[in-house]
């Protein structure tokens, strides 16, 4: 883990940086935060509707079961009569209220029927006088006929052959005699429209349906039915959502329609023991529709926010490039000399220092080239301090240009001197760069009509590490070399001894 004081470092080193990561970070926060909440609510809603589809079926099954057990115990109590003879001595008038349970064959619900071992209408609960029709073909009459044992059967749905009924679907079970044979069937119908009434009362949406299908995967009731969809009687054993319905008692997925497509949520159960399935199937469009008008509104809101972040990160970055092109521009002027564009003094002095440990450090050697420009008063006295000063910046461009490795420093020492920081040089190095540079000075082109050109004495001072002196006798040397130089005619380069 980096340091407090290296945090620091890197952050006044790179302000913007940090700054971006930080509102970059910052948005991408803020973006999982809301998306999580956002799915949980979302997850939330699926649940609620899961769990009121879920009391949607058990509302329907209880009410189905109890239909069911109606009709069951009308055709058991019709069975009980037609084995009393003393009922069968009744008038036919008088004996039609005691076989048929009224409540259950309310017009609205169906009718019972008793039918002979030949399938033969022997009464009939809508009238003392039966209708007559015969039944032995249907498959739930032959059911019965070759086996004892099934108790109560519900049929496939159908169409009524008697009165208006429409589709209807049936319950019955076997008549035996005496001796265990085979002597007609007691079945009720009961109308489909029944369930169809009963779901239209429950509001589910108008996209969403509520179905009833046998175990065998034929429909038997949708509402709210559309004129474009499947008749009553319709399979649908062969849909993958059918199937996985019909693996399981009760449950809850998702899933796409087989007709439309259209995702839906499904929540199914079982009708107690019965051959039933109650199937609710809620459209993902009205589930989610008021979730999505929030998710919509918290997005709009979220990316306003984001973009606002990171509008005012750029401003914030911007007047932060600006303040730091500001700093570096005070520093350069801090540390420049505002006549010949060199290293000022007080830059020099940082650099002789931060050379001389990094010398002492390495074992390294470090040379200083003293420079002085020649008979600089008479040049001014010549041309004014204009002319000296127009002079001095033609040396110092001369010098800068000298200097090819990065590491060297030029710079004004002050007056008309300057002086030349080679760290990792020795005294020949440092020889072959100081010529150059008197070669340098030596070629300007002479000033104001002046004969002869204007030049520099240089004065090397070199450290080798073996040497035992500190960074002012280093300069000191260099001082005399430079006076040295002046001594011996101008114009030329001296190495202290």
């Amino acid at each position: 883990m980096p340091t407090r004081s290296k945090r620091s470092a890197l952050y006044k080193s790179h302000p913007e940086l940090i700054l971006n990561l930080g509102s970059c970070l910052a948005v991408l926060a803020i973006v999982a935060i809301v998306s999580f909440l956002l799915m949980r609510e979302r997850t939330s809603v699926e649940q609620a509707a899961a769990r009121s589809a879920s009391n949607i079926v058990q509302l329907i099954e209880s009410d189905i079961v109890r239909n069911v057990e109606l009709y069951d115990h009308s055709l058991q109590g019709l069975i009980w009569a037609i084995q009393r003879p003393e009922i069968q001595a009744i008038p036919a008038q008088l004996r039609q209220p005691i076989l048929f349970n009224q409540a259950v064959t309310a017009p609205e619900r169906g009718d019972i029927l008793w039918l002979n071992a030949q399938g033969d209408i022997v009464a009939d609960s809508t009238s003392a006088i039966p209708r007559q029709a015969n039944f032995a073909d249907r498959a739930d009459f032959q059911a019965h006929r070759d086996n004892p044992n099934l108790g109560l059967l519900i049929g496939q749905p159908f169409k009524a052959r008697l009165g208006d009924l429409d589709w209807c679907i049936s319950f019955s079970r076997r008549i035996s005699g005496p001796n265990g044979e085979f002597d007609g069937v007691a079945a009720g119908a009961l109308r489909l429209s029944y369930f169809n009434a009963l779901f239209e009362r429950l509001d589910i949406g108008s996209e969403s349906s509520i179905n009833l299908m046998n175990t065998e995967g034929a429909l038997l009731a949708r509402q709210p039915a559309a004129p474009d969809e499947p008749t009553i009687g319709t399979n649908y054993s062969d849909r993958p959502n059918f199937q996985r319905i019909r693996s399981q008692i009760s449950g809850t997925f998702a899933g796409n329609s087989g007709r439309t497509g259209k995702q839906r949520l499904f929540t199914f159960a079982r009708v107690g023991e019965l051959p039933l399935i109650v199937i609710v199937a809620r459209s993902a469009d009205e589930v989610f529709e008021s979730w999505r008008r929030t998710a919509l509104f918290v997005s709009a809101a979220t990316s306003v926010l984001c973009i606002g972040i990171l509008w005012l990160t750029l401003l914030l970055g911007r007047e932060l490039r600006r303040r730091q092109g500001a700093e570096q521009s005070l520093a350069a002027l801090a540390a420049t000399d505002s006549l010949t564009g060199l290293a000022n003094r007080r830059r020099l002095d940082q650099v002789l220092r931060q050379e001389w440990a990094r010398t002492q450090r390495t074992a390294s050697p470090m040379a200083v080239l003293m420079i002085d420009v020649d008979h600089f008063k008479a040049f001014n006295e010549r041309h004014g301090h204009a002319g000296g000063d127009e002079a001095l910046r033609q040396v110092a461009a001369a010098i800068e240009c000298s200097i090819r490795r990065p590491a060297d420093l030029a710079a004004r020492y002050g007056g008309e001197e300057f002086l030349v920081v080679l760290p990792e040089t020795d005294r020949h190095g440092a020889q072959l760069l100081a010529e150059r540079i008197r070669r340098n000075v030596e070629a300007l082109p002479p000033f104001g009509g002046d004969t002869q050109p204007v030049t520099v004495s240089i004065g090397i001072g070199c450290h080798t590490p073996s040497a035992q002196h500190d960074l002012a006798t280093l300069l000191g040397n260099a001082d005399e070399a430079l006076y040295s130089a002046k001594r011996n005619g101008r114009n030329r380069v001296e190495t202290a001894a």
